[in-house]
């Protein structure tokens, strides 16, 4: 049998050290970054800490990989590092499917969901599957600053300008390289959290960009009705990076659930 892969570690390049924890959890082709836009509109009432997951930006290469379950835990290490006991969760796309994997796996130690254009995982469609493990090669044939410019564009909205897609291109190839985008692509590709959502027993937002077309609406509303008592909200004018390309709107979803869900003495953390 072969040796379990070392514990993914993460790097966490924002935290506005202020009010009750907010832990965000970035998508596939991002990091921390994602979450820049919309850090100061939150920070105050509620601290946004953001990591880069582990093989992203600023993180160490996990020396194998770590699966959704790993990368769950290592998010709660993260949690562990800075001494919280609780957090909210903030999860955009892949980053949702982690966020979900978490509340499953360790639900004492998140006060709130906030699923933001994310998806029940890869895993129940065997095209979807095949598709997200082609992603590696793909990376690997192109580089990142090709495979980045190819995507970007599907990532906001239509209404987007050449210079924002440009951005989130650069900042995609950024992020992203080998191993740690192939380990993502494949926890992606084995998971389907569709007949497990009925257990996530925290406060749940669900939130989705209007022009989503890489996890649409009704995906999003799909998971907000089997999620016992979350709430649905579409970002208007957003397309799938709605904390980047919408983030007042955004943000104030968000912080709104959030303060209105969370106890009041995280507040005075």
């Amino acid at each position: 049998m072969s040796p379990a892969p070392a514990p993914a570690e993460a790097a966490v390049p924002l935290d506005t050290s202020a009010g009750a924890p907010v832990l965000c959890l970035h998508g596939i082709g991002s990091s921390a970054a994602a979450f820049a836009p919309a850090a100061p509109l939150l920070a105050g009432p509620l601290r946004i800490i953001a990591w880069d997951a582990p093989g992203y930006a600023a993180s160490p290469d996990p020396s194998g990989p770590p699966g959704m379950d790993g990368y769950a835990d290592a998010a709660v290490r993260v949690l562990d590092r800075l001494g919280i006991e609780r957090a909210s969760l903030v999860g955009a796309s892949w980053g949702g499917v982690i966020a979900t994997r978490l509340v499953l796996r360790h639900p004492d130690r998140v006060a709130a969901l906030v699923l933001a254009d994310s998806t029940r995982g890869s895993g129940g469609a065997p095209e979807k599957a095949a598709g997200m493990r082609a992603r590696a090669a793909e990376l690997a044939g192109t580089g990142a600053e090709a495979f980045a410019r190819a995507r970007a564009p599907r990532l906001l909205s239509h209404t987007a300008s050449a210079a924002d897609v440009a951005r989130v291109a650069a900042a995609m190839a950024a992020a992203i390289r080998l191993p740690g985008y192939g380990y993502a692509a494949e926890s992606m590709a084995a998971t389907d959290h569709g007949d497990r959502l009925a257990a996530v027993g925290v406060p749940t937002l669900v939130v989705v960009g209007e022009h989503d077309v890489v996890c649409p609406p009704a995906e999003s509303r799909l998971i907000a009705g089997a999620i016992p008592g979350a709430r649905y909200a579409e970002i208007p004018g957003a397309g799938h990076l709605s904390p980047q390309e919408r983030p007042e709107a955004f943000a104030a979803a968000v912080r709104d659930f959030l303060i209105s869900r969370t106890p009041a003495e995280e507040h005075l953390r």
